[in-house]
C-alpha cells in the first residue's frame, strides 16, 4: 500500500453533455461518506461538441482532480479518458455500470443520444405542470381545483410541508399541502375528495419550537412576537397531538420529519404512492 499522502482538499470535475444534474446527485451522495477532506466541485454541463470539450479539458489542466461524466458520444468520451489517464487523472463514466446492465437484462443497446432524460416529451411537461400545481395549491389558499392533486400533505407550521410539494413535483407529482393552525377547523370539503393521497406530517416540539423561532428572528425585529402561542411549548405540543389525532382518525400515513431531509420525506411518500397504485391495480382485476 502507498504511503504516499492524500489530498484532504482537492477539486473534482463533473463533466456532462446534458445538465448535470445526475452527475451532481451521485457524487454528493458519494462525498459525504468521507471525513477530513475538502472537495471542491468543477462545474460543466452540456458539453457536446469537441470545441467545447477542448475548453474543459483546459480547465482541468489547470485545477486537476478526479472526473466524473456522463457522455454517450464515443469520440467525445475516448478523447476525455486518454486526455486524463496520460495525466494519471481518475476518470469515471458513472452511468455504464448502470447502462450495461440495463442493456444486458433488455437485449437492447443504449440509445446513445446526449440529455436524452431531458426531453421535452409528455413527462417533461408533466413535471412543468406539477410544478404549477405545487405553487398554486401551497398553505391551503386555494380548495377548487386541489381534488385533483396526487398527494395532499397536511401538517402544523413549519414541518417542510411546501418544499416537499416542490421536490415531488419535481417527480412529475401533483402535490398540494394544507396548513393545520389552531383554531381553524380543517375543511370539510377536502375530507371528501377521493383522488388525492393524504400524508400527515409531524415533528418533535423541541425541532417545532426552534424552527419557528429561527423564522420569527429572520422575519421581525419585534421581540413582542416571540411571547406568541406560536413559539409557546404547550401550545405547540397540543398542536402536534391535536395533528396526529386528526391523522389516525382519518388513518392517515403518518410521517415523522424531525430527522429526515425533505428528499427522505418525499422518498417515503413516493414509496407510499407506489403501493396505493399496487393496490389499486389488484383491486381492478
Amino acid at each position: 500500500m502507498s504511503t504516499q499522502a492524500k489530498p484532504k482538499t482537492f477539486y473534482f470535475h463533473l463533466v456532462s453533455d446534458a445538465t448535470g444534474s445526475t452527475l451532481q446527485g451521485l457524487t454528493r451522495a458519494a462525498l459525504v461518506q468521507f471525513s477530513g477532506v475538502s472537495a471542491q466541485e468543477r462545474y460543466w454541463p452540456l458539453i457536446r461538441t469537441e470545441k467545447q470539450l477542448q475548453s474543459v479539458l483546459k480547465e482541468i489542466e489547470k485545477k486537476p482532480g478526479p472526473v466524473f461524466f456522463t457522455f454517450v458520444e464515443p469520440k467525445m468520451r475516448r478523447t476525455l479518458k486518454s486526455f486524463c489517464d496520460k495525466r494519471d487523472i481518475p476518470c469515471i463514466a458513472v452511468l455504464d455500470p448502470i447502462l450495461k446492465a440495463l442493456s444486458s437484462y433488455t437485449g437492447q443497446r443504449a440509445k446513445g443520444i446526449p440529455g436524452a432524460q431531458h426531453a421535452m416529451d409528455e413527462d417533461y411537461f408533466k413535471r412543468v405542470d406539477a410544478i404549477d400545481f405545487a405553487m398554486g395549491f401551497d398553505d391551503g389558499q386555494v380548495i377548487d381545483g386541489l381534488e385533483d392533486a396526487d398527494v395532499i400533505l397536511v401538517g402544523v407550521s413549519r414541518t417542510s410541508k411546501t418544499p416537499t410539494c416542490v421536490y415531488l413535483a419535481r417527480r412529475g407529482i401533483k402535490a398540494g399541502n394544507i396548513p393545520l393552525v389552531p383554531g381553524v377547523p380543517f375543511p370539510k370539503r377536502v375530507l371528501e375528495f377521493k383522488r388525492p393521497f393524504f400524508v400527515g406530517l409531524t415533528e418533535s416540539t423541541d425541532r417545532l419550537l426552534s424552527l419557528r423561532a429561527s423564522r420569527l428572528k429572520s422575519e421581525s425585529d419585534h421581540p413582542s412576537l416571540f411571547k406568541n402561542a406560536y413559539l409557546d411549548p404547550e401550545a405547540v405540543e397540543d398542536e402536534i397531538k391535536r395533528a396526529n389525532k386528526l391523522f389516525k382518525k382519518n388513518k392517515w400515513p403518518i410521517i415523522d420529519v424531525t430527522r429526515r431531509s425533505i428528499e427522505e420525506t418525499a422518498a417515503e411518500i413516493i414509496v407510499l404512492l407506489q403501493k396505493r397504485k399496487a393496490r389499486h391495480e389488484r383491486d381492478d382485476l
